[in-house]
């Protein structure tokens, strides 16, 4: 149902886009017959090759920030001290924008993908973090206190209890974030360096005003943003069939 609720969401948002291009009928936006076209020429070639580097640097900072974030908010959610001493620094680190932070990663990770990875992964990490540390600390503990029963340790309730129980609030908190990590992508590419979508529409389209091949490029940045959404729904289904049973 999702799939066909966003086909005909592409439907209904083309047939705008139609009326509207006709109604401004200027150069700055194109029909999108003008535009698919574009998109469908160059898939393969410059845009498929940026799609494929933004694809690769989103989801290496997706993987490096679940890595992270799921311990971290494993081990708060567990130890009321440890969370008592971080706490503060969370409340004062998770509301900055990191964007903000650019240009010290930057200047720190040099122009490579490396810059780009960390600044996404470091916004994702505190959203997917505080998220799994609140779930793990409200576990009821009577579920808790059964499986100590049978003698189970520390370890034993992080993989047998709190993981499990973690995974729909990492999923939850992917879905939500997607759009952030997209979003910042789509900044971090437009500085120092010479591929990604981010380039390709800013650099490559934009500033030499082709226009049709930029909305080509918002197009492929939008879909990029869509699979990745229904990759986390499907992976919810895949490891959460409770949740699409309720």
């Amino acid at each position: 149902m999702k799939w066909r609720d966003a086909a005909w969401g592409f439907v209904a948002t083309l047939v705008i886009w139609e009326l509207l291009s006709l109604l401004i009928a200027r150069p700055v936006f194109p029909p999108p017959t003008d535009v698919l076209v574009v998109f469908a020429r160059q898939i393969t070639g410059d845009l498929g090759r940026h799609l494929l580097v933004s694809a690769g640097r989103v989801i290496a900072a997706i993987v490096v920030a679940v890595l992270a974030a799921v311990p971290s908010g494993l081990g708060l959610g567990q130890i009321r001290t440890l969370n008592r001493l971080f706490s503060p620094l969370i409340y004062i680190v998770h509301p900055i924008p990191k964007i903000v932070f650019l240009p010290i990663i930057l200047v720190l990770f040099g122009s490579g993908d490396g810059s780009k990875i960390f600044l996404i992964a470091l916004i994702l990490f505190f959203q997917i973090l505080v998220v799994v540390r609140d779930e793990a600390a409200d576990l009821r503990p009577e579920l808790i206190l059964s499986v100590r029963s049978i003698g189970a340790g520390r370890r034993a309730l992080f993989r047998y209890v709190y993981l499990p129980a973690s995974i729909p609030a990492v999923l939850t908190a992917l879905r939500v974030s997607v759009g952030t990590a997209v979003a910042v992508l789509f900044i971090a590419e437009t500085y120092a360096t010479t591929s990604g979508l981010g380039y390709y529409i800013i650099v490559e389209s934009w500033g030499a005003l082709r226009y049709a091949q930029m909305y080509a490029g918002v197009l492929a940045m939008s879909l990029l943003g869509l699979a990745l959404y229904f990759a986390v729904d499907s992976l919810d289904r895949r490891l959460c069939p409770w949740r699409e049973a309720s």
